[in-house]
């Protein structure tokens, strides 16, 4: 009896930033032209820009974000100011270079969107207390919670990245165990039940077999790297 195999699924390809795309920008950059930089831009740099920003908006769910049309153009008109950033001998593919900076701008525009709408609900909330106002705004309270989300998952992403960039610098060998352990703790984090701080140092022990006072010193370390990457965190 035979077998048919079955067809090996494709995956999907980038048809709208491609390679002629790729080498539109890399020569939009070296070009001291204005008029071949217009031409470029129209014709091959200005259509991949459109079909990738609203990629990332929809693939990232910043469709939430109010205005999300006006702040779309915005994103569009920028890709354009910092066009001539973009640098081909570094390595980086003009692709993954300003899919970063897009999706990192929208980031940015959350982060902003957040704050403001923390100030609106603190202030409904009062209202409600007050019973000045009618009904909750559910809506509005479940787009927050969709921004608090994005804005979670890209902190404790970008957290993880700098832990990883922690571990490289040259550390004692109870620091370096107590960075090992951490780094496990967010692998694992979907299967680790944790409730409170003091659960968090019992982990660690477990895992490095230093004792508490061992634990302290090393995450004191720690603590001052951590308040300049939230520092940067919060000011971007």
């Amino acid at each position: 009896m035979t077998t048919t195999k079955k067809p090996k699924t494709k995956k999907k390809k980038n048809y709208y930033f491609t390679k002629v795309h790729e080498e539109a920008i890399v020569r939009y950059c070296l070009s001291t032209n204005q008029k071949e930089r217009n031409q470029l831009y129209i014709d091959y740099i200005g259509p991949a820009f459109n079909e990738m920003v609203d990629k990332i908006v929809y693939t990232y769910k910043f469709v939430t974000l109010p205005n999300i049309d006006v702040l779309r153009d915005d994103c569009k008109n920028w890709l354009i100011t910092v066009l001539n950033k973009y640098d081909p001998n570094k390595g980086s593919k003009a692709f993954s270079y300003f899919s970063v900076i897009t999706k990192n701008w929208f980031i940015h525009q959350v982060k902003k969107t957040s704050k403001q709408t923390k100030k609106e609900i603190l202030l409904e909330d009062y209202y409600l207390e007050c019973g000045e106002a009618g009904t909750t705004d559910r809506a509005f309270i479940q787009q927050n919670t969709i921004i608090e989300d994005t804005i979670k998952s890209e902190f404790f992403l970008h957290l993880s990245k700098e832990i990883n960039e922690w571990a490289k610098l040259p550390l004692k060998p109870n620091e370096q165990k107590t960075i090992q352990a951490i780094q496990i703790l967010f692998n694992e984090a979907q299967s680790i039940e944790i409730f409170n701080k003091k659960a968090i140092y019992l982990y660690i022990r477990e895992i490095t077999g230093l004792n508490t006072k061992q634990v302290v010193n090393s995450l004191n370390k720690m603590r001052k790297r951590y308040r300049e990457f939230k520092k940067q965190w919060d000011d971007e």
